[in-house]
């Protein structure tokens, strides 16, 4: 299974990012969507979102409103802004272009 350390730099935030263009959601929430959509093969630990969701926060990809769990617990729902999908198609571009090229130079050696 893969952690967070096994992750490129910035793939972390690109894919909390993408997770939360789906809509909003509590960190644990974020935490398992990218565990069911890896199928278990990415678990994300607290140590390891928080500190991405509080940077993305201040550089103002994402927003933090406090609401009220089905559960009838507040947590801190996350949304994405403008901002925030703009940085997540630069990523998504910049991820594409990378992963094209290491496919290139694995098929080639």
């Amino acid at each position: 299974m893969a952690k967070k350390e096994d992750l490129l730099q910035g793939t972390l935030d690109m894919l909390v990012l993408r997770v939360l263009s789906r809509g909003e959601l509590h960190g644990w929430g974020i935490t398992l969507k990218l565990e069911q959509l890896s199928k278990s093969a990415l678990q994300v630990d607290e140590g390891s979102l928080y500190p991405a969701l509080y940077r993305m926060e201040e550089k103002g990809w994402i927003e933090a409103e406090w609401k009220v769990t089905e559960n009838n617990r507040r947590a801190k729902y996350y949304t994405l802004t403008r901002a925030g999908r703009k940085q997540l198609e630069t990523a998504t571009e910049g991820w594409d272009r990378m992963s094209a090229i290491i496919a290139l130079v694995m098929e080639s050696a």
